[in-house]
């Protein structure tokens, strides 16, 4: 797993200083694909329960499950979430990052900027002896003061030979503590931030999600291993 995650973090680094002015979200998944592929692993994403790409390319108010096609073209003021999963030797990485294209909004910056804090104060979480739900309070508490739709439906989870293992992991508190956090265990965390409201949009039998208001989101994610000492990001 922590060479999946090194495959994987290379990707995305790729994909972020590919994704510019001009380029298409089915250029950077072609991007994607033959990277991983070069690296003896392959997208976690291609043909998981039918989805037809290699990564997920959510713009603006697409929360995610964005589906990279030659017509979505990156332009200036947009933002891009991006989510990544490697499978190495039958072991997944997952990860997500969002980026800026061009001159973004000062607004739009603030956004980002709160959505990876509250990942970060998420996996400060991550440790032998808390729960599940000392993470998601702590995500829920960065959010909180901005006033920004912390996305309900969607969140992080276990991931080790299948892409999505148990627990769930909510971006919200909802009163219960969860399964307890023990060394050995892999995690995702992975905050979902609206500049509106939390509402989503999701038709039936397609895969984008989108918020309801169609005001942008954020999405940010990491890999945790917890350890005996705290946790390890993976990704």
């Amino acid at each position: 797993m922590k060479i999946a995650g090194n495959i994987l973090k290379s990707t995305r680094d790729l994909l972020v200083s590919s994704a510019k002015i001009g380029v298409s979200t089915k250029d950077l998944d072609e991007i994607a694909r033959n990277y991983i592929l070069s690296q003896n692993a392959t997208p976690s994403f291609l043909n998981y329960d039918g989805f037809p790409a290699s990564i997920c390319t959510s713009i603006n108010e697409v929360i995610i499950h964005g589906i990279p096609n030659s017509k979505d073209i990156l332009k200036s003021g947009d933002i891009l979430s991006i989510d990544i999963g490697v499978c190495y030797k039958g072991y997944h990485a997952d990860s997500a990052i969002t980026v800026p294209i061009g001159k973004v909004s000062d607004e739009l910056l603030k956004l980002l900027e709160v959505t990876e804090k509250s990942l970060l104060e998420g996996i400060k979480q991550a440790k032998p002896g808390n729960y599940i739900g000392d993470i998601s309070k702590a995500v829920e508490d960065t959010i909180k003061p901005y006033g920004y739709g912390i996305i309900e439906e969607y969140g992080g989870h276990g991931i080790g030979k299948n892409l999505h293992e148990d627990p769930h992991i909510s971006n919200f508190y909802y009163g219960l503590r969860g399964a307890l956090l023990k060394p050995g265990m892999v995690i995702c965390i992975e905050p979902m931030v609206a500049l509106g409201k939390k509402e989503i949009f999701e038709k039936r039998n397609e895969w984008i999600v989108k918020t309801k208001d169609k005001k942008p989101c954020a999405h940010f994610e990491h890999m945790i291993a917890i350890t005996k000492d705290g946790n390890e990001i993976l990704t």
